[in-house]
């Protein structure tokens, strides 16, 4: 009765993930709950479940810690040099992190133990965590450093997790946990895929200019003077703003609804506002310390307009991203709370990742409009958002996430970004993506 529970268990939690539920039940004296003494002579074991899924056992120790894990196999190619050149084998590996794997992490000094991480995902930053509190548990759901929940109430003791299974985790947390941060549809990001290709393919024919846009007349111009552009270089080249990036990407998605480019004039109406006293505000008065801000604002209104065929100002469209999905996040100095939305700021690049992953669980098909906020740091401090990125995050088929990264008519890559502009913020704005993107 108990392996048919087991069973039950494996084929049934909805990440497809395997289980060794069973396998725990089996180890629990030997391994789980005995001394470090113990644990520390027995050998790795390899056992299988019902479904004859392989799990290795096994003991890992850091300074203060002992870890045992139950890690699923994995075949792996590895390449060889030998007489004949280069061959590949196949090889079976346990890693520790797998979709799968299971983790308990033990006090050195008294055996007692800390924690239970359960690996689910392709992407290994995102796990749930159970810690015993009193009698009971708290759980924690961590997505590649931020906390979506922290030291969350189970009701249910810590050592029912020795032996639980992952489909019972999800039926103990379904409530306080918010599992659709993690639940991706792959199918839904072929418009992206789309999208990002077209994209690429245009990108050699760019060239940077600080203020140069393609404007409703399909002229190169200033984007705050709308005066026309002329270069005399010998170059095929298209220079293009990092605003005028931007524009040209809805330009492509609208055009083919619309019949025409969005006009320029509408994408630079102010949309936040200063006060007069203070550094910042009389400097507003004299310089637009918002350009960047304002233009994606307006400019995903006006895709939404188009979309929908009804007029909206960017405070009735919805577009900016205000969601708060985080309590806390981790970094090299402990706990730290800078994960939330800061109005007319956006979000610290340190959360960039964790967002842009929900965001693509949570909307997915939708793409980013960006605007960065930087500082500079004269006395006092002025913060001015002056460039313009977009992101486009996706699962890959097997699950992991990822993201293009577009900014100036060049590509990079999230961590790139975020390295760049680690000590920014960025404000997003939603825009929907097509597969009837037809940019000029």
């Amino acid at each position: 009765m108990t392996f048919a529970a087991a069973f039950l268990f494996a084929e049934n939690n909805s990440f497809g993930i395997p289980d060794s539920s069973e396998i725990r039940r089996q180890i629990r004296e030997s391994w789980l709950e005995a001394s470090l003494t113990i644990v520390r002579s027995n050998e790795p074991e390899i056992m299988s479940n019902i479904s004859g899924q392989k799990f290795q056992i096994r003991l890992e120790e850091s300074d203060s810690t002992f870890n045992i894990f139950v890690s699923p196999r994995m075949i792996m190619n590895v390449d060889f040099m030998s007489d004949q050149g280069k061959i590949t084998k196949e090889q079976e590996v346990y890693p520790g992190d797998a979709a799968g794997s299971w983790v308990l992490i033990r006090n050195k000094k008294d055996g007692k133990p800390i924690r239970i991480r359960y690996y689910f995902l392709a992407n290994s930053d995102v796990y749930i965590q159970f810690s015993p509190y009193n009698r009971t548990s708290v759980c924690d759901l961590v997505i590649f450093g931020n906390y979506a929940v922290k030291n969350v109430p189970t009701g249910v003791p810590f050592e029912k997790f020795y032996t639980a299974s992952f489909a019972e985790v999800q039926r103990i947390t379904k409530i306080n946990v918010p599992w659709d941060y993690v639940t991706c549809d792959t199918s839904m990001y072929h418009s992206v895929h789309q999208m990002a290709q077209v994209i690429r393919e245009n990108l050699p024919k760019f060239a940077y200019h600080p203020t140069a846009m393609i404007d409703e007349n399909n002229t190169l111009v200033d984007f705050t003077t709308g005066k026309e552009l002329r270069f005399f270089e010998d170059t095929d080249k298209t220079f293009i703003s990092s605003a005028g990036f931007l524009k040209w990407i809805a330009d492509g998605l609208v055009e083919p609804i619309a019949g025409s480019k969005l006009k320029r004039y509408p994408l630079l109406g102010q949309t936040v506002e200063y006060k007069d006293i203070g550094y910042q505000g009389i400097l507003s008065n004299e310089f637009s310390l918002s350009f960047a801000l304002d233009f994606v604002r307006n400019l995903s209104s006006a895709v939404l307009s188009v979309n929908t065929g009804m007029v909206y100002k960017f405070n009735e469209s919805g577009v900016d991203v205000t969601i708060e999905p985080f309590a806390t996040g981790l970094t090299d100095n402990g706990l730290v709370n800078t994960v939330t939305f800061v109005k007319d700021s956006g979000y610290s690049t340190g959360v960039l990742k964790s967002l842009l992953y929900v965001l693509a669980n949570k909307e997915p098909g939708n793409i980013f409009f960006g605007a960065i906020r930087e500082t500079d740091y004269r006395t006092p401090e002025v913060k001015v958002f002056n460039k313009n990125v977009v992101f486009m995050p996706y699962f890959e088929t097997d699950g992991l996430f990822n993201c293009y990264v577009f900014m100036n008519g060049e590509e990079m890559t999230l961590s790139e970004f975020i390295r760049r502009y680690k000590d920014c913020y960025v404000y997003l704005t939603r825009v929907r993506s097509n597969d009837r993107f037809f940019p000029e």
